[in-house]
């Protein structure tokens, strides 16, 4: 069967552009071979189980097919369970006393250090706070991701040039942890 993972696509249904469909969405990833293929919300979050363990070549395939069925490229983040676990886990703010919308993770392709973040003044932007993970950064923004200046800064200050990132609430990072769950009978 498998190994479970989610799939993130960066900046798809926003606004009313780069529309995918989950439901379309659902059909390419079962095309490509995947199974129990799921989708969450209508902002890019999908699962699906699949026999290989390289997320690299797996967020290529997706990408590749998103762009030749929907006609534009999406930046695809491919994470497996014990990642996702990992995450949920590893956070250093009080998830179970916050709010979905104070909390979001930003998923990066490749690992990022405080280096790149260090010109920017963090005591400026408090009670916003943040602090960087596995190859993810952990946002505390009590008003919301909406009105967060903090979020602002740290999109500008894109940690590595190229480097393809995506964000998430927390509720949707703890449903992806859940959904990627293997919680097939034995």
């Amino acid at each position: 069967m498998g190994t479970m993972y989610a799939a993130l696509l960066r900046g798809v249904n926003v606004g009313g552009s780069r529309r995918v469909p989950m439901a379309e969405l659902r059909d390419l990833l079962s095309g490509l071979g995947f199974e129990r293929v799921q989708t969450y919300l209508a902002s890019g979050n999908a699962v699906f189980a699949a026999a290989t363990g390289d997320e690299r070549e797996l967020a290529a395939r997706i990408g590749a097919a998103v762009e030749r069925r929907f006609g534009f490229p999406v930046d695809v983040l491919v994470r497996d369970h014990a990642y996702l676990k990992a995450v949920v886990e590893g956070c250093p703010f009080p998830a179970d006393r916050l709010e979905g919308r104070q909390l979001h993770v930003t998923y990066f392709a490749e690992p990022v250090t405080g280096e790149h973040f260090g010109s920017l003044d963090a005591a400026a932007y408090l009670p916003e706070e943040f602090r960087l993970g596995e190859r993810a950064l952990y946002l505390y923004a009590p008003d919301g991701l909406g009105r967060s200046r903090l979020a602002d800064v740290l999109a500008r200050h894109a940690p590595v040039k190229g480097v393809v990132a995506t964000t998430r609430n927390w509720n949707t990072v703890a449903r992806l942890a859940e959904l990627t769950e293997d919680s097939t009978p034995g």
